[in-house]
Formats: structure tokens, sequence, C-alpha cells
């Protein structure tokens, strides 16, 4: 019988020493850690337009008139005035007497260019201030829930979640998921968060129309979150295990 209770003594031990958080398990940015991946860094990539990608155009010239024609609304310098176009699935856009643009696969800096200069073929003193209109990220899971804007340009992965909410410790810190939609098709992203060595690496930016998933970790089951669920898991604890020594007399 003492026997008997020793073991069950045991195994209460062990699942109360694995239902603790530790910062090797959680912790973010760590160094030293071997168990970790290390990550290479890759120098940062500009965002390219894709198919259905929303465009925002100003136009800015001292043509008033034609200004009004063409997009609507007053050119000048001081203007604010922005509309938005779609990118067709054959990757061009059309705007009033311009039409069949590519845009597809260029950068906001190379397709401002591109734009500017189809302008410029009737408005000799053209400027154009483009940007994305759909400049937004989600985030499911252990992070929280939902879609965000993305405020700044290089916008990292941390300044995301902070957005969302911190990632909970219930998360699978070692299997953080990005879905990207590439010029190849949907990607994706595959990583540990943990590692310090995540900054400047290839999961480290995000991208208009990023989802990042936090899955529950397969282990979560049995952590302890917070004080009152430790102090419940004791309690069932024990009264399982006077339950069974009582069964055994």
């Amino acid at each position: 019988m003492i026997r008997k209770s020793c073991i069950l003594y045991l195994l209460l031990s062990i699942l109360l020493l694995n239902s603790c958080y530790s910062y090797r398990n959680v912790g973010l940015l760590q160094e030293g850690n071997k168990d970790l991946p290390t990550y290479q860094s890759e120098p940062y990539e500009d965002y390219r337009i894709k198919i259905n990608d929303e465009l925002l155009i100003r136009l800015i010239t001292l043509d008033q008139d034609m200004s009004k024609l063409i997009i609507g609304s007053e050119g000048g310098a001081s203007s604010q005035n922005a509309l938005s176009y779609r990118v067709y699935t054959d990757g061009t856009v059309d705007f009033p007497f311009i039409k069949n643009i590519h845009v597809a696969d260029l950068t906001i800096a190379e397709a401002s260019m591109v734009i500017e200069n189809r302008f410029k073929e009737i408005i000799p003193d053209a400027e154009i201030k483009l940007t994305l209109a759909n400049k937004s990220f989600t985030v499911i899971g252990e992070a929280g829930a939902g879609v965000f804007p993305i405020i700044k340009d290089r916008m990292t992965l941390f300044q995301a979640l902070s957005m969302s909410g911190e990632i909970k410790n219930t998360g699978d810190f070692a299997k953080v998921k990005i879905i990207r939609e590439t010029s190849e098709g949907v990607k994706t992203l595959d990583f540990d968060i943990r590692p310090i060595s995540i900054i400047n690496s290839k999961y480290y930016y995000i991208y208009p129309n990023d989802i990042i998933y936090v899955r529950k970790s397969p282990s979560s089951f049995y952590d302890i979150d917070n004080y009152s669920s430790f102090i419940s898991l004791i309690s069932t604890s024990l009264s399982l295990l006077f339950m069974v020594i009582y069964y055994f007399k």
C-alpha cells in the first residue's frame, strides 16, 4: 500500500513540475540556448504589388482642370484627395484616359514612376503619390485575433504581435506560422519565435495581407496559466489521490 502511495505522489510531483512555465519555453529573444534554431540574416525586400491590390493614388499638378477631369479632384500641391484603383487579374491598373498600366510585381516606388510617366504624357508637371489601400495583416490563434493596419514601413513581427496582444503561455512558441501571398502562390513560413537570431531574418518583417498564426501548444492541457488554476490542479490531484488510496484500502 505504501509503495502504491509513493508512486502516486511521484506521478503528481512530475505533473506539477511539467506544468510550470520557464523562460526557455516562452522567453523571447533568447541567446545561448543551443536547443533553439539559428536563423540567417536576410536583406529586407520591398513589397511588390499583387493582383487585387488596391492602389491609392494622389495626383499633384498645377493644372487643376485636368486633375478634376482625370481623377475628379483638385491637384494642387496641398491636395490630400486620393482615389483607389484595383489591380486586375492581368496585373494592370486603369485610370481615366490612361489604361493598361502594368504594375504587378513592381514595388510601390517602381509603380509610382511608371504611372507618373504615363500621366506626364497628358499632364507635363504631373507628380504621383502612390500607396496601398489594403495595408493590413491578420492574427489568429494564441496571440489574439483580428485584422490590424500596417502603420509603418518595415513593420516587424514583434510590433505586429504587440497590436494584437502578447502570445499566451499556452501558445506554441516553437511553431509560429506566417501565411503569405507571393507571386508564386501562397507560402507558409514556419519558425521558432524565441531565438534572438529571428531579428533581420526572413521571418522578421510583416507584409500586407500576412496572416500570423500561433497555434495552441499540444502540452498546454497540463500547463498552469495562473495561481487559481494552480490551486485547482493541486486540489483536483489530491482529491484523486485520496480517492485512489481509499479504494486500495
